[in-house]
């Protein structure tokens, strides 16, 4: 059979089979598989000698990658959890991608003489960090529950958020940011009108599947799952995404991208939201893997021997420039050291929002293409220094507090959340239950407590929750319960019990080792994610140790054994 007829055929192949060497050679050394996918694709790729897979064919795998990619971010996505980080994710966000467009932008424009079209795109496409990099250091920590994954998370649905903004008003705007500049003569009031006919067109889209795509989609999935067919039920989930993402741009000049984030987002409504999410996620993660394997492809290695301080620029923006503008956002808004570095370590690399976006200005012929491979190999660089720097988080925070005076201050300054107010009634000061976390365990246990006329005291990072707390007239206070002074503050030393209701292993441990310098005689009740978590807690003699599991197991047998006991006679 002639190779050049199954074209398809051996472009998957190669892709998913030098991907899948790649990918584990680099968990084996523990970078992220990510990094080993854009090695494939350069191997694959027309810049490297060898076998070269077709490039067009590539090309529309790697949009269904993208589809599939923002189809999950959509399903993901929760209103209600960036709300509650949203007084620090969103103007952290916003400023912080201000200030990495504009050195992006100065770097390419004045320091490389770029259009400013291309330097625009350039310095938006190094603003926008990766989630699916985030996602899997938060996961490998066992952080996304935790207050500083949190912030994270949602710090980075604001940039994807942006981003498709972006993305949506590129299109229209392009003949203006063209580097030759042969269009910007173009009329404002033109101008004007197409971007109000885009900006229509999009919120035409967003009101239908908004109005209907909830109602419609979800009873899809109803009479599918009547069904009892897993295969048509993942169809039915996948061509929701691909179909969706197709008709917007063909009916509303929406981008593919655009169509899916709203997909996944419809989907979500639905009850079926996270078997769909199940289902798909094989598919997704196969197209996902090919959509970076194309991104290789584009990535001329020569960049890194004839262009080795531009690339070092660039990595020195990703790291450096958004990870201290981050970090120093962070402090502003009074959260501890930390919080800002983990934050600062999150923001430190870009991915696949940066090849969407870098990609569409290659199309549209406003980004040189040794602005791609700037970009690929600054993404190359900082996604394999990024375990190293969540690494360095710990030693980093506990280095600057030894050394600095500064930072010291700021993290024992007065905050009037970090007390109790003076009003504070005595049941919550003597005999009260200490409640650590008041995340979705939390105010379940919070909930119960109220009920029966318990009285508890919360003690939470999150200064958002807190103050919606206090304003409900509930004790709280803001702090790592891990300080001796924060449980102080919670009067732990007359406390009855400390209930632990939150998922982090080691800040338990100290948790419990504050409390009980304090307070030797208090009850420590803990909750955990797994067996092993458990019986370590139980052999170090934590306290009362709770897992999710086994609890639910028991209850349910709990309910069925009360209902089918005998009846008295």
């Amino acid at each position: 059979m002639d190779h050049h007829n199954i074209s398809l055929i051996t472009t998957l192949a190669s892709g998913f089979g030098l991907a899948l060497l790649f990918g584990f050679l680099a968990e084996k050394i523990k970078l992220p598989a990510l990094v080993g996918y854009l090695l494939a694709g350069i191997l694959i790729g027309p810049s490297t000698p060898g076998f070269v897979a077709d490039t067009h064919i590539a090309a529309q795998l790697s949009e269904i990658g993208v589809m599939l990619l923002m189809f999950g971010v959509g399903l993901h996505f929760s209103l209600g959890d960036l709300m509650s980080v949203r007084k620090i994710a969103l103007p952290g966000a916003v400023v912080q991608m201000s200030l990495a467009t504009c050195l992006g932008f100065a770097l390419a424009h004045w320091g490389w003489d770029w259009g400013m079209g291309a330097a625009l795109v350039f310095g938006l496409s190094l603003s926008c960090a990766s989630t699916v990099v985030l996602l899997k250091a938060l996961e490998a920590r066992n952080a996304i529950d935790s207050m500083n994954g949190r912030i994270a998370v949602g710090w980075l649905v604001v940039e994807d958020l942006v981003t498709v903004l972006v993305l949506v008003l590129l299109p229209p705007l392009a003949h203006l940011l063209e580097s030759n500049g042969s269009a910007g003569s173009a009329p404002t009031g033109t101008l004007w009108v197409t971007i109000g006919q885009t900006l229509l067109s999009v919120g035409a889209f967003i009101a239908l599947m908004m109005l209907a795509g909830r109602k419609v989609f979800p009873w899809i999935l109803w009479q599918v799952s009547k069904t009892g067919s897993r295969e048509l039920f993942t169809l039915s989930v996948i061509a929701a995404a691909i179909t969706i993402a197709w008709g917007a741009s063909e009916l509303f000049s929406v981008s593919f991208a655009l169509g899916a984030f709203f997909a996944g987002m419809v989907m979500r409504e639905s009850k079926f939201s996270h078997r769909a999410a199940e289902e798909s996620l094989p598919l997704r993660d196969a197209f996902s893997v090919l959509f970076f394997v194309s991104v290789g492809m584009l990535f001329d290695p020569r960049v890194l021997i004839e262009h080795p301080m531009e690339v070092l620029a660039v990595v020195s923006i990703i790291i450096v420039g958004k990870g201290l503008a981050a970090a120093a956002l962070v402090l502003v808004f009074r959260y501890p050291l930390n919080t800002a570095f983990t934050v600062a370590a999150s923001l430190a690399q870009i991915g696949e929002f940066s090849f969407i976006l870098g990609g569409l200005g290659l199309s549209l012929g406003i980004l040189p293409q040794a602005g791609m491979s700037l970009l690929l190999a600054g993404a190359l660089v900082s996604i394999a220094l990024n375990p190293f720097l969540f690494a360095a988080i710990a030693p980093l925070t506990r280095w600057v507090l030894a050394h600095s005076a500064l930072a010291r201050r700021h993290e024992r300054r007065e905050d009037v959340l970090s007390e109790l107010p003076q009003t504070t009634e005595a049941r919550y000061l003597s005999g009260q239950v200490v409640l650590v976390g008041y995340g979705r365990v939390g105010k379940r246990i919070a909930a119960t407590l109220d009920a029966q006329g318990i009285a508890y005291v919360v003690v939470e990072q999150n200064r958002e929750r807190v103050e919606e707390l206090r304003q409900t007239g509930k004790a709280a206070v803001y702090g790592n319960a891990v300080e001796p002074e924060v449980l102080v503050q919670a009067h732990i030393q007359h406390a009855a019990m400390l209930l632990v209701a939150t998922p982090d292993l080691v800040d338990i441990h100290l948790m419990v080792e504050a409390a009980r310098r304090v307070n030797p005689g208090i009850e420590v009740v803990l909750r955990t994610h797994s067996e092993e978590e458990m019986h370590f807690l139980q052999q170090e003699k934590m306290g009362t140790v709770f897992f999710g599991e086994e609890e639910l197991a028991r209850n349910i047998t709990r309910h069925v054994l009360d209902r089918f006991s005998p009846k008295p006679v």
